[in-house]
C-alpha cells in the first residue's frame, strides 16, 4: 500500500491517524459490549475506517453526509460527543433519537448528518435534494451520500444518480465495495466489470480507488469536492474495501471463504497506515502507545459516564406529540357579525372560480410568499402540467424554482426531504395519485418518520390528483388515501370545494409536515365557488359542517360531499347532517362525535372500495365512542371492491354513488 502525504503536514498526518483511530479502537470495545449483553446490535466497520474517516475530513464541516450503518467514522470525525453515541447505541433518552432507533439510523442538523433507514437507497435522494438548495442558494458546498455494493442494485441508486446529473448537482457518491451484501457475493449481485463502469452511463465522471488507503480516500474525494463545486457535478467513487465482521455479528462469517480474511488482513487501513508514519518517523511507537491510551481512557471515561444516565421511562403523550412538528395555522379569515346578527367568516373580495382555480390561485400565492418554496413534478414547467395548473409558472418563478423531473417519483420525494434540511420548502406534483406507489417508501419511512426518529422536519407537500368518474381506467383513477392514513407521521388532506382547495394548500405548505393533498380530478372542472382572492388559511384537522339536520347524519369528503348534495336536492324531505372531514390525518373526531349523536344514524361514504376504506376506520370510532348514542348500526357506502374499470358504465356501477340512494333509504327507515 503506497502512501502520498502531497502537501499534509506531519501535524496534520498524525491529526488524520487518530481520526482513524478512533472508530476501530471504539468498536473493539462495542464488540466486548456485545457479547456482554449490554447493547443489543452491532454493524462492524472494523477494516473499512478510511472511507468514512477520509471522507468526512475532506469535507467542509457543515456539508450534509449521508452515512450507513458502518460508517462510525462519519461521525467519530465530526466530533460528536461519545457520551451521547454510547447512549444511543443502549437505546437510551439521552441518545440522539429519545432511544426510538438504533445504531446508526439517526440523524443530527447540528454535525449535517443524515443517517439511513434500513431500505439503503433512499438516502442517495435526499443527498440530491441537499445539492439542489446548495446550487440554488449559490453556495460552494457538496454533500455526500454512502451506499454499498448491493445498494446500487437498487432502483433508488438509478435514480438518484440520474436525478443529480440531469440537475447538475454537486453530490459525491460513494460506493463501499466490501464484497457481500450480507451473504451475497458481488458476482451475484452485478455483471459489470466494476461499478465505476455505470458513471459514464448517467453522464458523470467517476473512480476507483483503494478504500483502505486513508490518504488516498482523503485526497481523492479532496479532488472531487473541488470539481463537483467548480463544474456544478455530481461524481462517482467507487471504494475497494473488505469488512473483517459479519453483516452484524449475530450473522457470523462463515459464508466468506477464509483466504479472503487473509489477504485483507494484509491491507488493513489502521495498521498499515500505522506503519507509514513509524517508517517516515512521523510517529514513534512510545507516541503511538500514548494516543492509544488516550483514546482508550476517553471511550472509557464517556462510556462510564453514559452508564449513568436514567432509564428510559415510557411517556405516551411525549410520543404522540414527538410525530408531528408543532405548527399553529395563522387563518387570516375573521368572523364577524352580519346583519342578523349572526357570526360569518369575513372573506374579503371573492371570486367565482373553479375547483383547479382555487388551487393554481393557492400555490401561486404560496409561491410568492415563500422563496424558498420549490415545484417538482413530471411535465410541470413549460407544459404547465398534465392539467395545466401550474401554467405560466415558469414565466413568473423561473426553471429553478418550477421544476421538471425525470420519471421517478421515489427520488424526486427522497429530494423534497433533502430540500427540507437545508430550509426549503417543495411541492412534489405527483401526475397521477396512482403513481405515488413507486415512490411509497419514501413517503412512509423517510417523510412521515424523520421527525418522531430524531426531531427533523419534513416540510414537503404531495400533490395527488385522483379519483374516477372521468373513464381513466385503472391505473389513473384510484382515490387511494386509505394507503397513508394509518402512517404516524403523514398529514391527509381532501378538500371538496374551491374555498377549501385554496386555503388548505396553503396550510400544507406552510405546515412543516409532510402533507398528502388529495384532488379530486372530476372536481377540477365540474365545481366552481366563491374564493377569496386574498391569501389565507384553512386550518388542517377541522372537518366543515356543510349541512345541518335531525334525521341523518352523513360523513364523507371530497367527490362524495357533492354525491351526497345531488341526492339532498333531489330529495328535500330528508334532513341530513352532512359533515365534510377535509382532513383524514389528523382526524376531527369531536365533529364526527357532535354530528352523530345528532341524528343517532351514521352513514359514511367514501369513493374507494369498500374494505379497508378510511371509513372503516371511522365506523369503529363511532361504534367505540357514541354507541349508546345510535339507533341504527353505522353503515358505509363505498365501490366495489374490485379495480377502477375504464368502460364508463361498468365505473359507474363500481363508483359507491350508484348505490348512495340504497343505503340513505335504508338508514333512514331502520
Amino acid at each position: 500500500m503506497q502512501f502520498y502525504k502531497n502537501n499534509l503536514t506531519n501535524q496534520e498526518l498524525r491529526s488524520i491517524y487518530k481520526a482513524l483511530l478512533l472508530p476501530r479502537m471504539i468498536e473493539e470495545k462495542m464488540l466486548v459490549l456485545l457479547r456482554q449483553g449490554k447493547i443489543s446490535k452491532w454493524f462492524s466497520g472494523i477494516g473499512q475506517e478510511a472511507i468514512a474517516v477520509g471522507a468526512t475530513l475532506a469535507l467542509d464541516k457543515e456539508e450534509w453526509i449521508m452515512p450507513l450503518h458502518r460508517n462510525l467514522g462519519v461521525f467519530t470525525t465530526r466530533q460528536m460527543p461519545l457520551k451521547q453515541l454510547f447512549m444511543q447505541w443502549q437505546g437510551n433518552k439521552e441518545g440522539y433519537s429519545k432511544g426510538r432507533e438504533r445504531s446508526f439510523h439517526f440523524g443530527t442538523k447540528e454535525h449535517f448528518i443524515c443517517g439511513m433507514i434500513s431500505h439503503l437507497g433512499p438516502q442517495l435522494a435526499i443527498a440530491d435534494g441537499v445539492a439542489l438548495s446548495y446550487k440554488l442558494k449559490k453556495q460552494d458546498k457538496v454533500t455526500v451520500a454512502f451506499t454499498g455494493d448491493g445498494g446500487t442494485s437498487e432502483g433508488d441508486f438509478h435514480e438518484a444518480l440520474n436525478v443529480a446529473a440531469v440537475w447538475n448537482l454537486p453530490v459525491i457518491f460513494i460506493i463501499e465495495n466490501n464484497g457481500y451484501g450480507l451473504s451475497t457475493p458481488v458476482n451475484e449481485q452485478y455483471k459489470c466489470e466494476s461499478l465505476i463502469t455505470k458513471a459514464k452511463g448517467y453522464g458523470m465522471e467517476g473512480v476507483q480507488i483503494d478504500g483502505n488507503n486513508i490518504l488516498a480516500v482523503y485526497d481523492t474525494i479532496k479532488g472531487v469536492r473541488e470539481y463537483c463545486i467548480k463544474n456544478q457535478k455530481p461524481y462517482l467513487i467507487e471504494c475497494m474495501t473488505f469488512r473483517m465482521r459479519g453483516h452484524e455479528e449475530a450473522s457470523g462469517t462463515k459464508y466468506v471463504p477464509s483466504n479472503l480474511f487473509e489477504e485483507w488482513a494484509k491491507k488493513d487501513p489502521v495498521v498499515n497506515f500505522e506503519n507509514y508514519l513509524l517508517q517516515e518517523n512521523i510517529l514513534t511507537t512510545d507516541i503511538i502507545n500514548i494516543i492509544k491510551s488516550e483514546i482508550k481512557e476517553y471511550i472509557e471515561s464517556d462510556l462510564q459516564e453514559a452508564y449513568k444516565a436514567t432509564g428510559l421511562i415510557p411517556n405516551t403523550q411525549e410520543e404522540i406529540n414527538d410525530v408531528f412538528a408543532n405548527y399553529s395555522c395563522h387563518s387570516t379569515i375573521q368572523k364577524v357579525v352580519n346583519e342578523k346578527g349572526e357570526w360569518v367568516e369575513e372573506v374579503g373580495e371573492t371570486e367565482d372560480i373553479r375547483f383547479i382555480d382555487a388551487i393554481k390561485q393557492g400555490l401561486q400565492q404560496s409561491m410568492q410568499k415563500h422563496h424558498n418554496l420549490i415545484l417538482m413534478g413530471q411535465d410541470i414547467a413549460e407544459y404547465g402540467g398534465a392539467f395545466k395548473i401550474t401554467e405560466g409558472f415558469v414565466q413568473e418563478f423561473g426553471k429553478e424554482r418550477v421544476r421538471n423531473t425525470p420519471l421517478c417519483e421515489s427520488a424526486i420525494i427522497g429530494t423534497a426531504l433533502g430540500l427540507s434540511l437545508e430550509g426549503n420548502k417543495s411541492m412534489v406534483e405527483m401526475q397521477f395519485a396512482d403513481f405515488v406507489s413507486v415512490g411509497f417508501n419514501q413517503i412512509v419511512n423517510n417523510l412521515a418518520k424523520i421527525h418522531y426518529r430524531w426531531g427533523q422536519n419534513a416540510d414537503v407537500i404531495v400533490r395527488m390528483p385522483c379519483g374516477g368518474g372521468v373513464g381513466a381506467g385503472p391505473f389513473h383513477s384510484q382515490t387511494n388515501e386509505a394507503w397513508f392514513t394509518k402512517v404516524a407521521g403523514l398529514k391527509v388532506v381532501y378538500p371538496a370545494t374551491p374555498y377549501d382547495a385554496k386555503g388548505l394548500l396553503i396550510a400544507a405548505i406552510n405546515d412543516p409536515n409532510p402533507v398528502l393533498f388529495f384532488e379530486h380530478k372530476a372536481l377540477y372542472r365540474s365545481i366552481q365557488g366563491h374564493v377569496p382572492k386574498r391569501y389565507y388559511e384553512i386550518e388542517i384537522g377541522k372537518a366543515n359542517t356543510v349541512k345541518q339536520g335531525n334525521d341523518i347524519t352523513v360523513i364523507t369528503y371530497g367527490a362524495g360531499v357533492h354525491w351526497v348534495l345531488e341526492f339532498l336536492e333531489k330529495n328535500k324531505n330528508v334532513s341530513c347532517e352532512l359533515l365534510d372531514l377535509r382532513t383524514l390525518q389528523p382526524l376531527d373526531y369531536e365533529a364526527i362525535k357532535n354530528a352523530v349523536i345528532k341524528t343517532g344514524k351514521a352513514l359514511i361514504v367514501h369513493e374507494d372500495s369498500l374494505t379497508g376504506g378510511f371509513g372503516a376506520e371511522i365506523s369503529a370510532w363511532i361504534n367505540e365512542h357514541c354507541f349508546d348514542k345510535l339507533d341504527a348500526p353505522v353503515m358505509r357506502c363505498a365501490s366495489l371492491d374490485t379495480p377502477i374499470p375504464f368502460n364508463t358504465d361498468l365505473e359507474k356501477n363500481y363508483l359507491a354513488k350508484s348505490r348512495l340512494s340504497e343505503y340513505f333509504n335504508k338508514l333512514l327507515n331502520y
